[in-house]
């Protein structure tokens, strides 16, 4: 079973030299970093993990004496990499590309702390052939789902069509539509959130709205309780932990959230609707709607998944 454990981010933050001018974003860093190849450290740039002077730019960005780089290292898992016989709630497939349903509490991939029992496990189990694009530990993986969230995500079964995924979500043409349940009464009935996310300076292993990475979350009211609020909420940018993040600097966290809820679990009067959030052990957010264009035929693909019966339970109860 999969750990528990945080996983171990390095944050590092180098200062470039004098005599390093003109010289490319990936080479420097593959010359100040050691243990970690040239590749990598492009994928690392290319999404969004290392900042030059607080913005995201290309691999070959070329530095200037003074420019502050920021770069988030996280420690690669087991060498073991080993396919698991865990099951999979396939919603779509054909013979480029998956859609599955990933349960709450599944991990997407392997990383310190969290070696099996994820989804890439399972997934190099029912799929010999799936894209590398992202390295051997993620077959397939465009994109992730915290571990706590449900939902719908894509799976590339090869190079070319993760290429051209991934190409889609870094240029915002992706569709991703959760649901959120949150505390309080949110007052617009809809909004957007254009705040950058960075590490919390406060605390390393948490995220919070700082210096960091343009975000972009809407949300729209689709239901009212008494000290709640129903979203739908869609992304236009795919941080860590971006949704959660947000409403939670809008004051409404989301309902389950123990890293960001500020203890307002805790604090719901019906000792009923209390005991059942507890007992979710995940917060109250749930990947309902994805939609892309098929990288091989050009269709628009759309996909809705209901909420799971945890989450419905909930509903019940309001």
């Amino acid at each position: 079973m999969a750990s528990n454990g945080p996983t171990q981010v390095e944050l590092l933050s180098l200062t470039v030299g004098e005599a390093e001018v003109d010289v490319r974003l990936d080479a420097y860093l593959a010359s100040h970093i050691e243990g970690w190849s040239r590749n990598r450290l492009q994928k690392l740039i290319e999404d969004d993990e290392v900042l030059v002077n607080g913005k995201v730019v290309k691999p070959s960005h070329k530095l200037q004496p003074g420019d502050v780089i920021e770069i988030e290292l996280t420690p690669s898992p087991a060498a073991s990499f080993t396919p698991e016989d865990i099951p999979l709630n396939i919603v779509y497939e054909d013979g480029d590309l998956i859609v599955i349903n990933k349960p709450a509490g599944m991990v997407v991939h392997p990383a310190a702390g969290v070696y099996s029992g994820t989804l890439a496990n399972a997934l190099a189990f029912h799929f010999q052939d799936l894209s590398k694009r992202a390295g051997e530990v993620r077959p397939g993986i465009v994109h992730r789902l915290d571990r706590g969230t449900s939902g719908l995500m894509v799976v590339a079964k090869n190079d070319a069509v993760h290429q051209d995924l991934a190409d889609q979500f870094r240029r915002r043409e992706v569709f991703k539509s959760y649901v959120a349940l949150v505390h309080g009464a949110v007052q617009s009935t809809m909004g957007r959130i254009d705040q950058p996310i960075g590490r919390d300076p406060r605390n390393r292993t948490r995220m919070a709205v700082a210096r960091g990475r343009e975000s972009l979350t809407l949300y729209r009211v689709k239901q009212r309780f008494q000290a709640f609020t129903l979203l739908d909420v869609e992304l236009k940018s795919g941080r860590t932990h971006q949704i959660r993040v947000h409403l939670a600097w809008l004051k409404h966290p989301v309902v389950g959230d123990d890293v960001y809820g500020g203890g307002r679990d805790n604090m719901v009067r019906d000792v009923t609707l209390r005991n059942q959030i507890r007992k979710l052990g995940r917060q109250f957010l749930h990947a309902e709607r994805l939609g892309f264009r098929h990288p091989k035929t050009g269709e628009e693909m759309q996909f809705q998944i209901p909420l799971p019966d945890e989450l419905a339970k909930v509903l019940e109860l309001l």
